[in-house]
């Protein structure tokens, strides 16, 4: 049974159809549900910003999950989803594609494309690459062309001459590898020789030519490539990330970014320009060793040997699977759906899309021995405990499987019953599914399974040596002198009967609010990602936007101001300390409140009466009057160049003998009203919003509004 892991924008084409979001921020699984499991083996996903390709093992494909399967091709070996366009390779070396640049008069419809090459002999196609609008292929001579647009000199040539082309043309010779992404109007080509060579679109550096120059419309030589061996690149919208393998580091893989910092692609906390590929450094993956990598618009995701899974980069449609839609500048590792890697980590396809995100792995159908032991728990004497719903229905239940789900303690199967005696049949089951539900299984237990059996032991024997130990942290098997350990039940771990993590019954709600009937709103604060409701009680909870969890309290206690800004919040407690969390405000624990005010060097000005917060930007007022300003000074919205300065994490002093703040929550610019009533600005400017008389892209200090 497949089972695939996706999280992002869940629409243009709606994924997943029982999901009524538009932004699944926390990861979730799906299945194929199919009588022939053989039909629905992933073999690769490919995805874009309109379609998602699914190739199987039988090597046939379908354009978007629930659509039908392409039923003119058989024997597909390879597919790729660019921005507009698809693409299919066949075990004969044929390329299929369709989209509007391929063929305007039928977008819809696959081509033969590879027969369009004008040299006869060079139609056998060994590799396909989709970008923006164009498409790559790589022939059995080692030959690249390019089909669709040339807007930004894509295909190497010049684009006052050629716009587009609907027939392949020749790009360059003795090529190993080609690099793109599918959304990007870059592309770089890899010789025998290990040369790199690029073109398109480099108007923010992304192609890593160490300038920043719209259109390259020739192809140009990288000069200054990492040491190493390239593995892959991969191209975002706007920038370029690149896998290297440093063969005298004990084959230790690095990732290397270079183009524009929007939306933090490039996995670095600096907000700069790289127009050299430079080195994504991060302890995540220090000690460890990149496995594979995948980039979609703005955002990366990358696997690592000790199966670890990382994202950065953008995340407004949540297609970083954190749980939440702040974006994130520098490496993080998200928590996913328990994996089964099955002791193979080898075994899995990742996959980025414009702004969603797909993990696959595979794991094999039951053995005819799983097949039998499964039969064997199911089997009514062991369903030896029974519970009985409000109505009067009776659900069997096995009662070791049970203390071990509700770690071996007794006296929750009495509180399970005590449960279920209030519930429906329904409500019930949905309780015992959330109870017996997907771990991860032991790689060795099969062999060592497989190995008993072979010595001709029955398998009711077997369970019955497994049944004598169940008080063992591990059940013991000794056969001829060897002993066999088995993890507690891991052996129907594997049945759709028992599957999941325990989500219920014992669960901690200590934590959660269930009933706000008794509380009186004083303010509302509330962003691009959150919401905080401060309550007249000097409380406050905190509810994540596009999450299904429920509102959470805030531990801080005698609260009198909240504000919520882009990607931080801040909390003011009426002794006037201020704690506020976020990217900017505390990147090693970013969801962690901190006291900031302890943080402003004169003790004697710890005292906050008013805060406000911007865009990674808070300020604080003091009770000496005294302004303070921490987070994000990109705009020279802190008041100080933003060439010295491009952030703090501690308050810095702005402006005395201020009497008011005023800022938006998304906001790079900040208004300072002193107590003479005069009105002072800085911060962004590019629009002449500081109502200043003239537009400037950046006012680094204070300057008075007249």
């Amino acid at each position: 049974m497949n089972e695939i892991i996706f999280f992002g924008q869940n629409s243009y084409p709606k994924l997943i159809k029982n999901e009524r979001e538009e932004r699944v921020i926390k990861p979730i699984q799906f299945k194929f549900e199919n009588e022939n499991e053989n039909e629905k083996q992933i073999k690769q996903i490919s995805t874009g910003k309109a379609t998602t390709i699914f190739l199987f093992e039988n090597c046939k494909a379908t354009d978007n999950l629930y659509y039908s399967i392409i039923s003119k091709f058989e024997n597909i070996q390879k597919v790729s989803s660019g921005f507009e366009d698809e693409t299919i390779l066949t075990k004969e070396g044929n390329v299929f594609a369709k989209g509007r640049d391929i063929n305007p008069q039928n977008p819809n419809k696959f081509i033969n494309i590879s027969s369009l090459i004008e040299d006869k002999n060079d139609r056998i196609i060994q590799d396909i690459v989709s970008g923006f609008n164009s498409i790559y292929l790589l022939t059995s001579n080692h030959n690249v062309y390019g089909i669709g647009e040339n807007y930004q000199g894509q295909l190497g040539f010049d684009s006052k001459t050629l716009e587009r082309t609907r027939n392949p043309i020749l790009m360059m010779k003795n090529v190993s590898k080609i690099f793109s992404g599918n959304s990007s109007s870059s592309v770089f080509l890899l010789n025998s020789n290990q040369e790199l060579f690029g073109c398109g679109n480099n108007n923010e550096g992304q192609l890593g030519l160490g300038i920043r120059r719209r259109k390259i419309q020739n192809l140009a030589k990288i000069q200054n490539i990492p040491k190493g061996k390239i593995i892959d690149i991969q191209c975002g919208f706007n920038h370029s990330i690149m896998l290297i393998e440093d063969e005298n580091e004990d084959e230790k893989r690095k990732l290397y970014s270079c183009g524009y910092y929007q939306y933090n692609g490039l996995g670095k906390e600096e907000d700069e320009y790289t127009y050299e590929f430079t080195e994504i450094k991060s302890p995540l993956f220090e000690n460890d060793n990149i496995l594979d990598f995948s980039v979609g618009s703005y955002h990366t995701l990358i696997l690592t040997y000790n199966e670890k899974f990382i994202s950065f980069g953008s995340n407004l449609y949540g297609q970083l699977g954190t749980g939440d839609t702040n974006t994130q500048s520098i490496p993080i590792q998200i928590e996913l759906p328990e994996l089964r890697f099955n002791g193979d980590i080898f075994n899995y396809h990742i996959s980025c899309g414009y702004n969603n995100s797909f993990l696959y792995y595979y794991s094999p159908p039951f053995s005819n021995l799983e097949e039998d032991l499964i039969k064997l728990f199911r089997r009514k004497e062991f369903c030896n405990i029974s519970f009985k719903t409000k109505n009067g229905e009776i659900i069997k239940a096995h009662k070791l499987i049970l203390k071990y789900r509700l770690n071996q303690n007794q006296n929750e199967i009495e509180k399970l019953q005590e449960i279920i005696s209030k519930k429906s049949i329904k409500e019930s089951n949905q309780i015992f599914e959330m109870i017996y539900s997907n771990r991860i299984i032991n790689p060795k237990l099969y062999s060592e399974i497989k190995e008993i059996t072979n010595l001709n032991e029955k398998i009711e024997e077997t369970m019955k040596r497994i049944y004598l130990n169940e008080n063992e942290k591990d059940f013991i098997i000794e056969r001829k002198e060897k002993q066999y350990k088995f993890p507690k039940l891991i052996l129907i771990m594997r049945s759709e009967l028992y599957r999941g993590m325990f989500l219920s019954v014992t669960n901690d709600t200590s934590n959660k609010v269930t009933d706000y009937s008794e509380l009186k709103i004083k303010q509302i604060s509330s962003s691009n990602s959150s919401t905080i409701f401060l309550f007249k009680n000097g409380k406050a909870i905190e509810y994540l936007k596009y999450s299904k969890q429920n509102p959470s309290k805030i531990q801080i206690e005698n609260i009198q101001k909240v504000t919520v800004g882009y990607q931080n919040e801040a909390i003011l407690t009426i002794e006037g300390n201020l704690f506020a969390k976020g990217e900017n405000i505390n990147p090693k624990n970013p969801k962690k409140f901190i006291n900031i005010s302890s943080l402003i060097e004169d003790t004697n000005d710890r005292i906050i009466e008013d805060i406000v917060s911007g865009f990674k930007t808070i300020y604080l007022l003091s009770s000496n009057h005294n302004v303070y300003g921490i987070g994000s000074n990109h705009f020279g919205q802190l008041g100080f160049d933003s060439k010295t300065l491009r952030k703090t994490q501690k308050p810095i002093l702005m402006m005395k003998n201020v009497s008011k703040i005023f800022l938006g929550n998304i906001s790079t610019h900040v208004f300072l009203l002193n107590s003479n009533q005069e009105l002072f600005g800085c911060g962004n400017n590019g629009v002449g919003q500081l109502g200043l008389g003239e537009s400037r892209k950046k006012e680094k200090k204070q300057i008075s509004i007249n």
